[in-house]
């Protein structure tokens, strides 16, 4: 059964600078990298930054004085989860099973494909890929082979090929882990890569040429399964099921400290929104809310409430969240940033009403919440503005931080 299994890693290339120059035509073909924040670091690379020498997670201001010939974007996590969708839409279209594992990685299963399409393994891979491409313009590179674990593999060999396809079949794998560092298989890491070089165990080759029993003796039956993986072994299928997220947290530096109440208002506001969004797009409502305030020093103040009844519309949370702000803010203190976490989520339709609540009014807040959905949907996002807005926000010049949506 496990022979006749063939999975695809799609993973899109630099996701957050392709999703700018998506957005931007302009930023293709020159050195581009995506910053967490006006004050954070450097989350996605384009190829040309990576030319120059931009390191991952490198702060913002070292990147700017040694790399000044590189643009530098604030993150649009909005933009970037609306193009993930587009993507992972097309996936679904194209393969009847598939895992979305990330924002831009997902598994296919290419499992019988062959027949329905009439290509060979590598035609799918190019087919699907071209798809992508037309429809969203976002560059994937996929990797084919018989377990998860080796498809990621395989993915990542295609990123150093032109055509940024891999495919590995049976006769290819031992070759692959041969010049796999043991440390790059997926289910390792650095940690346990590091454990395991201390016992001479420095490719992939050379784990599962281990005995079973050695492994299971140090690592467990989670160490066994990583090597039936990559044998070419299914322990972990695809699995297309959906579950809730544990919570939906937003949050983002100021472009300038700030011991303003109402300007952090405006921020949590905002932060409030774009969560509520998010979990109307799921169909859920929560039952707790979270404040977190960051110091200039990097000190963190967080306080959680739970709430009487679940929701999901701002206002509503609106009225929780800023008593909790006032009282864990000091006017002598300077903030970097605001943020909210919503947990503790109930799917809509499992809801029940409540006999002695204002039902009426928290229908009209429901359509409210999903009319701002969609004005949002077709004239972008915050064309709408709920409370506490400062329009005279200033952005820094040369960096590119206004919101820009798809």
């Amino acid at each position: 059964m496990t022979n006749q299994k063939y999975i695809a890693l799609i993973d899109c290339d630099s996701f957050f600078v392709s999703c700018e120059r998506k957005l931007n035509p302009e930023l293709k073909g020159i050195p581009v990298s995506v910053v967490s924040g006006e004050r954070g670091c450097i989350i996605s690379r384009s190829r040309e930054a990576k030319i120059l020498g931009v390191p991952m997670g490198i702060p913002l201001f070292q990147a700017v004085e040694k790399y000044p010939e590189c643009i530098y974007i604030s993150a649009n996590h909005y933009a970037y989860t609306k193009i993930s969708k587009s993507v992972m839409s097309i996936l679904k279209d194209f393969s009847p099973n598939v895992e979305v594992y990330s924002i831009d990685e997902a598994f296919a299963d290419f499992t019988g494909l062959t027949k329905l399409y009439g290509k060979n393994y590598y035609g799918l891979a190019y087919e699907l890929q071209q798809k992508i491409l037309s429809e969203t313009d976002i560059p994937v590179s996929i990797g084919v082979s018989r377990t998860k674990t080796l498809a990621k593999l395989a993915s990542d060999k295609a990123k150093s090929t032109r055509c940024r396809i891999s495919l590995v079949g049976r006769a290819a794998v031992n070759e692959l882990l041969k010049h796999t560092d043991i440390q790059e298989v997926w289910g390792i890491g650095r940690k346990i890569g590091s454990k395991l070089k201390g016992y001479g165990i420095s490719t992939a080759f050379d784990y599962v040429m281990r005995d079973d029993e050695w492994i299971k003796s140090k690592f467990g039956k989670n160490g066994l399964a990583v090597k039936a993986e990559l044998n070419g072994i299914i322990t972990s299928a695809i699995d297309s099921s959906y579950e809730l997220p544990k919570s939906i947290s937003d949050t983002k530096s100021f472009l300038e400290f700030s011991s303003d109440l109402n300007f952090l208002k405006n921020e949590l506001s905002i932060h409030i929104h774009d969560t509520c969004a998010r979990l109307r797009r799921i169909n859920c409502k929560c039952s707790t809310i979270g404040i977190l305030l960051k110091t200039k020093d990097f000190r963190t103040y967080y306080e959680k409430i739970s709430l009487k009844n679940p929701t999901n519309f701002e206002f509503e949370i609106s009225r929780e969240a800023f008593p909790v702000l006032e009282r864990i803010y000091s006017k002598d203190i300077l903030y970097r940033s605001i943020g909210i976490v919503l947990e503790d989520f109930n799917n809509c339709g499992e809801e029940q009403l409540i006999l002695f609540d204002d039902n009426l009014k928290r229908e009209q807040n429901e359509k409210l919440g999903k009319s701002l959905d969609r004005l949002e949907e077709k004239f972008g996002r915050n064309i709408v503005r709920t409370g506490f807005v400062n329009k005279n926000v200033p952005f820094k010049q040369g960096f590119l931080t206004k919101p820009k949506d798809v």
